[in-house]
């Protein structure tokens, strides 16, 4: 990853953060992406303080415009974009249909949904004229699985599995390297909040059972490497054993 340009959404907090960190240890060049500053700033410095390279922008993932401009910066300040992770992504409120708010299931639809096809349509011209890329979306279990309270949730990783495999299709020839990541559960706010619901089996579990958010960085990093282009146009579960396997985690 030396020099490499990486674009990171959702960088404030969680797996984007922890995804932020790894990539500029490894000696990547980082764009921390988020809809507000005051968190990605702060781990800008730090990881500028440390030796690393790393920008703060804010990105309101929905709005395609504000997509467009990560992109232009990541290719006027970093020379290219070489990695992007779709990582942005929205649960909250948790309910069931019959008493869903409307607006904000469109939220999460335009986060989530939108948010990836959005980063995909940007940075994929630019990617192919440099000679290929990886585009990494956060994926979820949830997309194969349907949960009581999630009908948003599940919908829109449902929706990004088949971007994915659509992106894959269309550009793998052209040396994009399309792949979702099914992370599992993972100690980050969006559990608090399923936790604080009470609503299906996951917000029975204790913050214990729950990954680290440094395990999924590594994991991502990972998928940026040949080693991991089995998996092109797929999704990579981070439970698979053949996974854990592979990174020597457990």
């Amino acid at each position: 990853m030396k020099n490499k340009s990486v674009i990171i959404t959702g960088a404030s907090r969680g797996i984007g953060e922890a995804a932020a960190r790894k990539f500029a240890e490894l000696g990547a060049k980082v764009l921390l992406c988020a809809r507000s500053t005051g968190d990605i700033e702060r781990i800008a410095d730090e990881i500028n303080a440390d030796g690393g390279t790393a920008i703060a922008l804010a990105t309101d993932v929905a709005v395609f415009g504000q997509v467009q401009a990560a992109i232009d910066l990541a290719q006027s300040q970093f020379g290219g974009v070489d990695v992007l992770i779709n990582n942005a992504g929205l649960l909250d409120p948790v309910s069931r249909l019959e008493s869903s708010d409307v607006a904000a299931w469109d939220k999460v639809i335009d986060v989530n949904v939108k948010g990836v096809y959005y980063g995909m349509r940007a940075a994929v011209s630019v990617m192919k004229s440099a000679g290929g890329g990886t585009i990494i979306t956060i994926g979820s279990g949830a997309a194969t699985s349907a949960l009581e309270g999630w009908s948003h949730y599940n919908t829109s990783k449902a929706a990004v599995h088949h971007l994915n495999a659509c992106l894959h299709g269309e550009e793998g020839e052209n040396g994009i390297r399309a792949l979702v990541l099914s992370p599992g559960t993972v100690a980050t706010e969006m559990q608090r909040i399923i936790k604080k619901s009470g609503v299906n089996p996951v917000s029975t579990l204790e913050w214990e059972d729950h990954r680290p958010p440094s395990v999924i960085a590594d994991t991502l990093a990972w998928m940026c490497t040949s080693d991991a282009d089995d998996y092109l146009g797929d999704v990579v579960r981070q439970s698979d054993p053949e996974i854990l396997n592979r990174l020597g985690q457990s």
